[in-house]
């Protein structure tokens, strides 16, 4: 390995800005929050933050409707402040990813509000236009994301734009070489102010088909993945002609001829698509994207067949580039809640944690993963999620898993001295920073004692991986390096397991790792109740 992959098996905390910890007092994260809590971050043991997006934006998608790439939005702080935390998070050994929205804008962007006047302005064409059909309907039958149609009437000019997430987020026509350009540009204007990463939010949806193709149907059978529930509209189609399109390889291979002028810079996209691993291949091809990652563990299926199917197709398929794991971020439901219940044991946090930094790849972390916080429920009367508002009751949205950190047991959470702009859960005050720093056997000491030992096994890093079985409880793989080997196990039901593993040869077991400990012997593996075995392969 160089300094320039450090990316590679690192573990990357994201941190949801307006969740984090707010310095003055309007009830919202800001950047100054962040740096003020990067040396507990530093603490944690992992290696690089995402910061989601903190642009200037009218925020009806939070952040990711933007309306300014170059501009810090004055809730978060300013540019100046974004510099001090980047100076901070480097000094402090942090390597710093920043999500970059290249997709669509918001409908308040300059660039747009120049294309809806006219069909006949320099930026007429910078975003996905079309002509009604004759009775006046949309030209194709593309669906958004958030519901409905995707396409939106502009009565300025007499036509219809696409907008694959809400109709406030128009989506650029990256046919326009100026278009691709100019967000390289944008892309360009952070590298230079010293970041260390991207990452590519929705980066598959760049491209759309010219022609304006129909979707087609999707069996009811189908109508499941990718992130949304079978409720939803949008997987009633197989989505081929909206997004993933082959032209995206040339921007990508563009995309990444920029990070190489900037050495150690690292590219990591989020793909959902109608084969996230073949996309996932061909987006880390050479020469394209560092890493990826896609929904595949982002879902309720927390079985060890699914958990072994989704990591061998994709290394059967992904034979160059790099994956990028993660069972949490700002999207979905909190994992100890989606693979949990209620009587599960407070570990199970900790064997999550250690279950995904074990697999071949990086990791990303969702900040409070480290507490162990559930999902929170947020009455409807609260909920500030569009996508949760529409969906009501069937589907609640995604503010249960963006609620203020918990940082001090008092009711504000010592989040803020405002009313905060998501409600703080009773629930989570228990699980405080101060709280568990207090107590030695505590889920977030276990989560810094785990990611120590992880730093010591370049093996769990760089290594190679292999399935030996798999039960409906039980998880077992080898990792190899340079004649280095460890056996790992992982017991996922809330009973102890044994199994026996013929033709295994093993040496002695790793302890330290924080999890109650499996053993192994005369060809029998026994695990207790969400436990974990490590031992080195003889």
């Amino acid at each position: 390995m160089t300094a320039a992959d450090w990316w590679q098996g690192t573990t990357i905390y994201q941190i949801y800005p307006r969740s984090f910890l707010d310095t003055n007092g309007d009830g919202i994260g800001d950047l100054p929050g962040i740096s003020q809590g990067l040396d507990y971050v530093a603490s944690l043991g992992v290696e690089a933050i995402w910061v989601s997006p903190f642009y200037r934006s009218p925020m009806a998608d939070f952040g990711y409707d933007i309306a300014d790439f170059r501009a810090v939005d004055p809730m978060f702080g300013t540019l100046e402040d974004f510099d001090r935390l980047l100076h901070k998070a480097h000094r402090l050994g942090l390597k710093v990813i920043i999500d970059q929205v290249l997709s669509h804008t918001s409908a308040q962007h300059a660039w747009f509000q120049q294309s809806r006047q006219s069909r006949h302005n320099p930026r007429s064409d910078w975003y996905v236009w079309a002509d009604a059909r004759p009775d006046g309907g949309p030209p194709n039958n593309w669906l958004s994301i958030f519901g409905g149609t995707a396409w939106q009437w502009e009565p300025r000019r007499s036509g219809y734009y696409l907008h694959n997430f809400l109709a406030s987020q128009p989506d650029l026509n990256y046919h326009n070489p100026q278009v691709r350009e100019a967000m390289l540009e944008n892309v360009r204007f952070w590298l230079e102010r010293g970041v260390d990463g991207v990452r590519l939010d929705a980066i598959n949806f760049c491209f759309h088909d010219q022609q304006l193709r129909d979707n087609p149907a999707k069996p009811p059978e189908m109508r499941a993945g990718r992130g949304y529930s079978a409720d939803n509209p949008y997987a009633y189609q197989y989505h081929l002609y909206d997004n993933t399109r082959p032209e995206n390889l040339d921007f990508l291979r563009d995309l990444r001829a920029l990070l190489d002028r900037y050495p150690g810079t690292v590219a990591l996209g989020e793909v959902s698509s109608e084969d996230s691993a073949a996309t996932m291949a061909e987006y880390t091809a050479p020469g394209r994207l560092h890493m990826a990652y896609s929904f595949e563990l982002l879902g309720p299926d927390r079985s060890p067949a699914h958990i072994r199917a989704t990591v061998e197709n994709l290394q059967s398929r992904m034979t160059d580039g790099w994956p990028c794991w993660s069972i949490s971020n700002h999207d979905v439901e909190r994992v100890v809640s989606r693979w949990g219940s209620s009587g599960s044991p407070r570990h199970l946090a900790t064997q999550l944690t250690a279950l995904v930094c074990s697999l071949r790849g990086s990791v990303c972390i969702f900040q409070g993963e480290e507490l162990g916080l559930g999902q929170a429920d947020v009455p409807f009367h609260l909920l500030q999620d569009p996508f949760g508002i529409a969906f009501w009751p069937n589907f609640k949205g995604r503010d249960g898993c963006r609620t203020p950190m918990p940082w001090r047991t008092t009711a504000d959470a010592g989040f803020s001295d405002a009313d905060p702009w998501l409600p703080v859960p009773p629930e989570h005050l228990p699980l405080a920073v101060e709280a568990q720093e207090r107590d030695a056997d505590s889920t977030l000491h276990a989560f810094r004692h785990f990611m120590r030992w992880r730093q010591a096994l370049p093996v769990l890093r760089h290594g190679d991986i292999e399935f030996v079985a798999s039960t409906d409880s039980l998880l077992v793989f080898t990792r190899r390096l340079a004649g280095d080997g460890i056996l790992a196990a992982f017991n996922l039901s809330p009973q102890p397991q044994s199994l026996e593993l013929a033709g295994v040869h093993v040496g002695a077991a790793l302890s330290g790792h924080g999890l109650p400990e499996g053993t192994f012997a005369a060809n029998r593996l026994w695990l207790p109740v969400h436990g974990a075995l490590f031992t080195r392969l003889a």
